[in-house]
């Protein structure tokens, strides 16, 4: 797959290059993030290195993630990071994203989630995307919401992180969610009426 750039009313989306390295390599010290993602901790040069000149590369290469760095349009160096992950050859593709300390409470990664969940739907033919984190990661979750995603619940030993199996809050978005047309017809579940039997949702 080709790598691109996409572009919001505030943010240029694109693939991260060599000259990312330090950026990355700063905002992952953050202990947030290495809290509450997957990245190594402590997270040392050559992991920004890797992800920058490796992770990054081989995700396009061969189609199954595809990381975007994310950086505002008037200039500056990486904000954040978001990237859609296949997970299913049916059509689900999972996001996943983390976001400089500065660059938070702006609305930022929102504006970039909204804009790779609508390419990922119309360029890539995802069927589903779903966002995972771990309970009590409520900064994601709020930029979850914010971008659409409906919560389905909470995954028992669903996500690991740091060696240790842990528990997941699970949602997701379709493409009807953001008005657009599907790559495949669904049918919903029908609504149980509340006596065990099982009504047509009208």
């Amino acid at each position: 797959m080709e790598p691109i750039t996409l572009t919001t009313e505030r943010l240029v989306l694109r693939p991260f290059t060599a000259e990312d390295t330090r950026a990355v390599h700063q905002a992952c010290q953050d202990p947030d993030i290495q809290r509450w993602t997957t990245v190594p901790s402590p997270y040392e040069w050559h992991h920004a290195a890797e992800f920058t000149e490796q992770v990054v590369p081989d995700g396009w290469r061969n189609g199954t993630m595809c990381t975007f760095a994310v950086l505002p349009r008037e200039g500056g160096e990486v904000a954040a990071s978001v990237a859609v992950t296949l997970r299913t050859f049916s059509g689900t593709w999972e996001v996943g994203y983390w976001t400089a300390e500065e660059h938070r409470g702006r609305g930022v990664m929102t504006e970039a989630v909204g804009a790779v969940a609508h390419w990922a739907f119309v360029r890539l033919g995802a069927t589903r995307l779903e966002w995972r984190a771990e309970v009590g990661n409520r900064g994601s979750r709020a930029v979850a919401e914010k971008a659409g995603f409906r919560m389905e619940g909470v995954l028992r030993a669903a996500l690991v992180n740091k060696d240790t199996l842990r528990d997941a809050w699970v949602g997701s978005l379709l493409p009807s969610d953001l008005g657009l047309a599907g790559t495949r017809s669904y049918l919903p579940a029908a609504a149980e009426d509340g006596r065990g039997s099982v009504s047509a949702a009208l």
